[in-house]
């Protein structure tokens, strides 16, 4: 493949071109299981290149850690040569993080049967701000407390570390719900007129309502973060 600018030479289908410093690929998909990473890079809604990078699991906890590390570097590698303004993932969670974790990239997840064309349908989508704030720094508010300990607070921080979440506020605790002995569950309810969400987080009888400010200004779009948002929390088998 040539480069779309100057048309010199492209090292891979997609890459970045060092010599006029032109991007050939606006988006990346990395579709992503335990043995087997398929990266898909998009230009103009279209298919520009396409790798598969696989590996061995290995047993044995430090060997497993490595391997897993080196698998996620190479997939991180191959993002890195196409510098996109967006990654979409989908896949295998273990290698999600451990990809996330080497990666300067917000993820947008993923759920579809072919998730090239939800991809390419999504980006026709008006584009939202994205806040690079680390999840830490989103919190605000005159509540403090969270509900359900490590899992209640992972559910807080799987949402504030979404890119188009700009604030989470949490509200008081109300002990008065129904009884359930199904663990902590959270899931973002219905958007409202300005975009903006609601956490609900579930830990036996009490419910915890926080308040999610999104970059999206009005409910359509707003829907669109929320379903991302259960998507994540899903993930991290919080879903209500």
């Amino acid at each position: 493949m040539e480069c779309r600018q100057c048309a010199s030479p492209l090292d891979r289908p997609g890459d970045y071109c060092l010599v006029c410093r032109t991007q050939n690929a606006e988006a990346v998909l990395l579709d992503l299981s335990r043995d087997r990473a398929r990266i898909v890079a998009l230009q103009d809604d279209s298919v520009v290149g396409e790798r598969t990078i696989t590996t061995t699991p290995e047993d044995g906890d430090e060997t497993a850690v490595i391997e897993l590390r080196n698998f996620a570097g190479l997939i991180a590698d191959e993002v890195r040569r196409k510098r996109p303004e967006e990654v979409y993932v989908t896949g295998d969670r273990e290698v999600v993080d451990e990809v996330r974790g080497q990666l300067h990239y917000p993820f947008y997840r993923v759920r579809a049967e072919d998730p090239v064309a939800h991809v390419i349908e999504r980006r026709g989508e008006p584009a939202l701000d994205v806040v690079e704030t680390a999840p830490a720094d989103k919190l605000g508010g005159s509540h403090s407390t969270l509900i359900g300990g490590r899992d209640g607070q992972r559910a807080i921080y799987t949402v504030a570390g979404h890119p188009h979440v700009k604030k989470v506020i949490p509200g008081p605790i109300d002990a008065g719900g129904g009884g359930s002995r199904t663990g902590v569950r959270a899931k973002a309810t219905r958007a409202g007129d300005d975009g903006n969400v609601r956490l609900l987080i579930r830990d036996g009888s009490s419910v915890q309502e926080n308040r999610v400010v999104t970059t999206a200004g009005e409910r359509e779009l707003g829907e669109h973060v929320r379903a991302d948002l259960n998507e994540a929390l899903e993930d991290e088998d919080l879903q209500d």
